[in-house]
């Protein structure tokens, strides 16, 4: 139901923010998993982490017409 009640926003760029949101979220993940849960990030967690962050700063600061 988290995501599901998050839809029903009604300013026009929710989405892209949420969405924003989401790929930080993943990031914040993996930092949560090195520093509780005591699981090394490998090399393809990192990737995958700046993946995200490419995709959420395309998304926010991106050049819209």
């Amino acid at each position: 139901m988290y995501g599901v009640i998050a839809t029903f926003q009604t300013f026009p760029t929710f989405g892209r923010v949420y969405a924003a949101y989401g790929g930080v979220f993943i990031v914040l993940s993996v930092l949560w998993g090195w520093g509780v849960d005591k699981k090394t990030p490998d090399l393809y967690d990192w990737i995958g982490a700046v993946i995200c962050l490419v995709g959420v700063s395309v998304m926010l600061w991106g050049p819209r017409h």
